[in-house]
């Protein structure tokens, strides 16, 4: 589970006794997502799947839009002043023409856990474009009994959650309820984000074919 869960000490005081033992929290760190090799945001996030959330972030933003504009996604040796690699830091090269010129938002360059708005420079700015319409796919349609199952069969496969007993998560299921992926971070939109950009990477947006 690598760095997604610590041990923190904590001190717990019932009816006037007073102790101490371990307990397992969920982890959170920053990443700076650089594109191009330029500081582009600064995000908290639970340690894990960065390369997924690098991709999501950028997709969400309308940045890339296929697997083809994207070259590399790096961790930056040296990215403290001491030389070391703190794996905090991302690195996203794209294809040629394809960069910060692509955003149609502005951000002040740093978010938080709490909310995916966060940063953003104004309320104009919350409104993504897309690089897919959505009148271009067909709808989807779900039974009020299988969307109400969702939660659960999420719930069940959320494995750091069962660890610390508090984490936020996103699944992508297809339209029979089978779970095809699920993300777990602090930040509910970095959990949305590493699930788009796992279905960047394997080729799948805008998962018509999939959902």
């Amino acid at each position: 589970m690598g760095r997604a869960a610590v041990s923190r000490k904590v001190v717990r005081v019932r009816q006037g006794n007073v102790s101490t033992r371990a307990d397992t929290v969920a982890a959170e760190e920053p990443l700076e997502i650089r594109l191009n090799g330029e500081a582009l945001a600064i995000t908290m996030r639970t340690p894990g799947d960065d390369f997924a959330l690098a991709a999501g972030f950028l997709v969400s933003e309308g940045v890339l839009g296929s697997v083809e504009e994207l070259r590399t996604m790096t961790y930056c040796a040296g990215a403290t002043e001491d030389g070391c690699n703190t794996y905090n830091v991302v690195d996203v090269r794209t294809a040629e023409g394809v960069g910060a010129e692509r955003f149609t938002l502005q951000r002040n360059f740093s978010t938080t856990s709490s909310c995916g708005l966060c940063g953003k420079a104004s309320l104009d700015a919350v409104r993504t474009v897309a690089r897919w319409a959505l009148s271009d796919h067909p709808s989807l349609s779900l039974s009020p009994d299988l969307l109400a199952s969702l939660p659960d069969g999420l719930r069940q496969e959320q494995k750091v959650f069962s660890r610390t007993g508090g984490l936020h998560a996103a699944g992508l299921f297809d339209e029979r309820g089978t779970l095809l992926d699920l993300q777990e971070d602090v930040g509910r939109h970095n959990a949305v984000d590493k699930l788009v950009g796992r279905a960047f990477q394997k080729g799948l947006l805008p998962l018509s074919a999939v959902c």
